[in-house]
């Protein structure tokens, strides 16, 4: 059985060649948010004061007992959700990763919607989401057409409630290593959205199949749906046909025994689009070919796919998406 300190172990560096000082897109800035459950944290990277026209706002959200500051890489392990600051340099985006609050396991978190994990957090995540978006579009030049959320692991569960909750505020989401609760406290999703998904068939956390939450024996974490479940409820939100356009990437290393396939509903980039990047033989980690995460950590958590970049993958998703689309 193997010690929990090794998960200590990785997650705060001790197998990782990644320094904390690492090239950042741009300046990031530290923002405390007063909210009625208290000081509430997020970075912001965001263009310049003056910057022409309008900005698109990518927001991530980190994973169970991660953090802002792990999401952007700026500690820590290998961040593949980092590239966003590359990619909101490039774009001219405002980009946002907030803190979630602690559970009752003392964990970092978001208090998404499953009813049987009792030590997920428990503030008022939805209403701190909505404020930043309210402060993006004030103080940021954001177009409030052009909100888009991505989320890993309980990040991304949380970005499925965003989406039953506030969708009508969203152009897009995706997800990574997520799928959506099989007990939930929130209602089913209304409004179509699109929305992609990215998931490991071999994934030790969240099993691709639906099923129990557990991570490294620890159970109590709650359950979830199938993947494949979670997209068909948004393919039928937003009435797209049945029948997907499918390519398998091409594959980059022949040591690699995982294999990206790509199956997307809807061919119009600026209509509803829903999108399932399956990784085949894939873990609990987000696709990268430029953020490489360590041996011990895909030993725990599963092999990671270098075919594509998850960010830019997400980006070419969401870019011609705008809120407001309908069926």
């Amino acid at each position: 059985m193997l010690h929990l300190k090794l998960l200590k172990h990785v997650l705060l560096g001790a197998v990782c060649a990644c320094a904390a000082g690492v090239a950042l897109g741009g300046p990031v800035k530290s923002v405390d948010l007063v909210r009625p459950d208290g000081v509430r944290h997020y970075l912001m990277a965001a263009p310049e004061h003056g910057a022409p026209g309008k900005h698109a706002l990518v927001i991530l959200l980190h994973g169970h007992q991660g953090t802002a500051a792990q999401v952007l890489g700026q500690k820590h392990i290998a961040a593949p959700l980092s590239v966003w600051l590359q990619i909101a340099e490039r774009e001219k985006l405002v980009l946002i990763a907030p803190d979630g609050s602690k559970g009752s396991d003392g964990k970092s978190g978001w208090n998404d919607c499953r009813a049987d994990a009792p030590n997920k957090a428990a503030g008022d995540d939805v209403g701190f989401i909505g404020a930043i978006i309210d402060k993006a579009v004030a103080e940021q030049d954001v177009d409030p057409a052009r909100v888009y959320v991505m989320g890993m692991s309980n990040g991304g569960m949380m970005t499925f409630r965003l989406a039953s909750e506030i969708g009508a505020r969203l152009a897009g989401i995706a997800t990574v290593g997520a799928s959506m609760a099989a007990r939930t406290l929130c209602g089913q999703p209304e409004h179509p959205l699109s929305t992609l998904i990215v998931a490991g068939t071999a994934d030790k956390i969240v099993p691709y199949a639906g099923g129990e939450i557990v991570i490294l024996m620890v159970r109590g974490r709650g359950t979830v749906i199938g993947v494949e479940q979670s997209v068909a409820t948004w393919r039928a939100l937003d009435q797209l046909a049945d029948a997907p356009q499918r390519v398998e990437l091409a594959h980059r290393d022949p040591a690699d025994r995982t294999r990206a396939v790509r199956s997307l509903w809807g061919q119009d980039a600026h209509k509803l689009q829903v999108e399932l990047l399956k990784i085949d033989n894939g873990g609990h980690t987000e696709p990268s070919s430029l953020k490489r995460l360590q041996w011990m950590y895909t030993m725990l958590f599963g092999a990671q796919n270098g075919d594509l970049e998850v960010a830019e993958e997400a980006w070419s998703f969401f870019k011609d998406k705008r809120a407001g689309l309908t069926p």
